[in-house]
């Protein structure tokens, strides 16, 4: 796999990102061996980085797969700590469950504005205090909102920036996909390193696949693309895409075989709280029902996370 060392950092990592979210338990909830596995595979072709998050429960998968394979990737993890306390809470789970003393990459999950930024200045500081205490190597912010981009470009302490970028800007919740490449590039100028998500729009853009890549590799300001991965398949396809290698039919049936959906399971209780927690806005009430606009949907999983009977699957 190809590598790129990100900016001041230190850290050098494929190309590829490893998206950890998909083998958890708010997508595909995979057994531990069974998703671990899936991960030592990766490691072992090459992709040394994988994105992760507190939220995500899919620090064991990561620790077990070290262990099969004696190989230690490069880890960013996620948080959405606003205070001390709550920082140094997932800092030190983060460094338990994965069995490490230092993380690489500690970022402030989904933020959504530069009012949101400051809320959580508190546990900014906090891990920013721990990467001079050498307990972080590099600090960031992961967001769908281009005002965050903006804002964060021009902030020295942020490291990375994890924008949501796909070629039909699917997630973005503040504008269009140019204004998204515009602050991206503006962040690129000041320094920081640019890891991107859901490059399928979170499943729906799997049809453009070719396409969707393409678009990535043109853009010269993308350090790293994290992708969800969760079959050996989809491993080598990416992989194939990333070095530029001819994609067998057997290799494209295989992977297009793994149709996902957002589904809602009959014990729902209807309490609206996944509605709220949508930024894509595709969650309606209508009629006594929870309602998917799977047009909108990117599969991100985060409505799983407030639903407090587990109703909501990603199958």
């Amino acid at each position: 796999m190809n590598k790129v060392v990100l900016g001041n950092t230190g850290l050098s990592v494929s190309r590829l990102c490893f998206g950890a979210l998909t083998i958890g338990p708010l997508q595909a909830n995979l057994p531990i061996d069974e998703g671990s596995s899936i991960l030592a595979y990766a490691l072992k072709q090459g992709i040394n980085f994988i994105d992760t998050a507190q939220l995500y429960g899919t620090y064991p998968y990561i620790k077990e797969a070290i262990r099969k394979t004696g190989i230690r990737p490069v880890i960013s993890t996620k948080s959405y700590a606003y205070n001390k306390e709550q920082a140094e809470t997932s800092l030190e789970e983060a460094r338990k469950l994965l069995d490490i003393d230092v993380i690489d990459i500690f970022m402030l999950h989904e933020q959504v504005s530069e009012l949101t930024l400051k809320g959580h200045q508190e546990a900014l500081d906090y891990y920013l205090n721990q990467k001079e205490h050498g307990k972080i190597r590099a600090v960031g912010v992961s967001t769908h909102a281009i005002e965050v981009v903006n804002v964060a470009s021009l902030r020295k302490e942020i490291d990375i920036i994890a924008p949501m970028l796909n070629m039909k800007g699917l997630g973005i919740i503040d504008g269009t996909l140019l204004e998204m490449e515009n602050a991206i590039c503006k962040a690129k100028k000041h320094g920081k390193s640019i890891v991107t998500m859901k490059p399928l729009g979170g499943g729906n853009c799997i049809s453009n696949y070719d396409q969707c890549f393409s678009y990535l590799f043109k853009n010269e300001n993308i350090d790293s693309i994290a992708v969800g991965m969760r079959s050996e398949a989809e491993i080598d396809m990416n992989i194939a895409t990333f070095s530029n290698t001819e994609i067998s039919e057997s290799l494209k049936e295989r992977v297009s075989l793994q149709n996902r959906q957002l589904h809602i399971e009959f014990w729902c209780e209807k309490c609206q709280k996944c509605i709220k927690r949508c930024q894509a806005n595709a969650l309606s009430f209508s009629n006594g029902e929870v309602i998917i606009d799977h047009e909108k949907c990117v599969l991100c999983g985060y409505c799983a996370s407030v639903c407090d009977v587990f109703a909501i699957k990603i199958f």
